[in-house]
């Protein structure tokens, strides 16, 4: 099989083309509705086993809490897909023949397609642990998932949660609203220390211990074990102490799911292989979203991005590939955004959760203890290199704006008033931040004024 990358990977560009799209989340409807929008021509079926219509993944949890019902997170009503010609199968894929081009589905007949786009998703981690098998032992990543979990958990006592990261935090949120007893086992020093400072990290870790959720760190499972039915009576932590539950949450992380063509021509690694294109080692074949993983790694970026707002932006990117001449991926700035329960958190840029000279970091808490905010920044160019917030929201397209001009972190902190998100609903904690800079870094720094309202381009500095 002739291997083929990068451009020259788009050779099928018009005329009644068959594109087929395997995986209904976000990256791969993003891609057929902008295919869609500029080829009116093309064949488009999205194939899904999870189910039939795109859901928001993200609110799976609120299903659970009883605060949304399934059809409140479908973005599109369900008469969307007939009338702009999407159509949608619901069954799983068992198996891609990339020479004839056929996919085999497990309870219809074969489909044949010119362009495949492997929008596959990801799959829950898992680490050999004995008794990971047992029912009542799960991850959360799919609808199917919240299915599995509102039955384990109908008549659970008390429930234990493995991993300190935002799907460990979410699944204890959720086992709480049913006043369900959470232990959370994770490993780090403190709750997400392996990618938040020490200072965000203890003030998550408060957080989660004022809402009785019993966080235990620096510990790990070892075994769960079995109640004799095949069900969940305990787990084993490595320093030996055994925690009574039914139910046991397995939040170690997510990996791309690429079972499905592990075993073929398709380069696989620990996800699909893909030009800055998303072009794979097999023209006519992509893979984008959490599968995806890039041969070159963007810049400032990792090789596999397993967020919503990134499969959003994969989605488009080959949708414009798909239908004009191709472009190269390039994200800007990372960003992410989450909640640790009712604590907003949002990040922009690099922060690691420690660093070493030159670079350097200004970090301001509110008296609450809820609230804060972190700048990292180059100690000798004073170039800002990312900031975290908690408990405040601010402006995507402020920061996203400084980082891509290298704003100093002396023009980021004179400006910070403007990075308000809404002023007229939420706090505003920039006078606080400014004083304490100032006060820490010796400097009279005074807030910008801006000749036109909401134009960074204008500020004068």
């Amino acid at each position: 099989m002739k291997d083929k990358t990068g451009t020259d990977n788009f050779c099928i560009k018009s005329g009644n083309r068959h594109i087929i799209i395997i995986g209904n989340g976000i990256a791969g409807i993003t891609c057929a509705r902008h295919v869609r929008k500029r080829d009116s021509n093309a064949r488009i079926t999205i194939i899904s086993g999870e189910t039939e219509h795109f859901f928001s993944r993200t609110a799976l949890m609120y299903i659970y809490m009883g605060h949304m019902k399934y059809e409140h997170t479908k973005p599109y009503e369900d008469w969307f897909w007939e009338k702009n010609r999407l159509h949608l199968v619901h069954d799983w894929v068992t198996g891609v023949d990339f020479e004839q081009k056929k996919l085999s589905l497990k309870s219809r007949e074969p489909l044949s397609y010119d362009i495949l786009v492997l929008a596959l998703g990801s799959k829950s981690n898992q680490f050999g642990w004995p008794g990971q098998d047992l029912q009542g032992v799960q991850g959360l990543y799919s609808y199917q998932d919240l299915q599995v979990m509102d039955t384990h958990t109908k008549n659970c006592n008390r429930a234990v949660v493995v991993g300190g990261g935002l799907i460990g935090i979410e699944m204890a949120e959720m086992l709480r609203s049913r006043n369900i007893p959470v232990t959370l086992l994770v490993r780090e020093q403190e709750f997400w220390h392996n990618v938040l400072p020490l200072e965000e990290a203890k003030l998550v870790g408060r957080h989660i211990r004022e809402h009785d959720i019993d966080l235990r760190l620096e510990e790990e499972l070892i075994r769960i074990q079995d109640d004799g039915t095949g069900g969940v009576q305990a787990v084993v932590t490595k320093k030996g102490e055994e925690i009574p539950c039914q139910f046991v949450g397995l939040t170690v992380g997510v990996s791309p799911n690429v079972d499905l063509v592990r075993d073929t021509g398709l380069e696989v690694n620990k996800g699909i292989l893909v030009d800055a294109y998303f072009a794979t080692n097999i023209p006519n074949v992509f893979a984008i979203g959490d599968c995806a993983e890039f041969r070159t790694q963007p810049l400032q970026r990792k090789s596999i991005e397993q967020v919503w707002y990134t499969g959003r932006m994969h989605g488009e990117t080959l949708a414009h590939n798909l239908t004009h001449e191709p472009v190269a991926y390039t994200p800007g700035p990372w960003f992410n955004s989450a909640k640790f329960l009712d604590i907003e958190y949002q990040t922009y840029g690099i922060v690691p959760n420690h660093w070493e000279p030159p670079l350097t970091s200004f970090y301001w808490e509110h008296e609450s203890g809820k609230i804060a905010f972190r700048v990292v920044f180059d100690s000798t160019s004073g170039q800002m290199q990312g900031v975290n917030t908690f408990g405040m929201r601010l402006r995507h397209d402020f920061f996203d704006e400084a980082l891509r001009k290298h704003w100093t972190v002396e023009e980021v902190m004179r400006s910070l008033h403007l990075a308000d998100f809404d002023p007229e609903f939420y706090d505003k904690y920039h006078k606080e931040i400014l004083k304490a800079y100032n006060q820490q870094f010796n400097a009279d720094l005074k807030p910008v004024k801006a000749t036109k309202r909401g134009l960074f381009a204008s500020l004068r500095f």
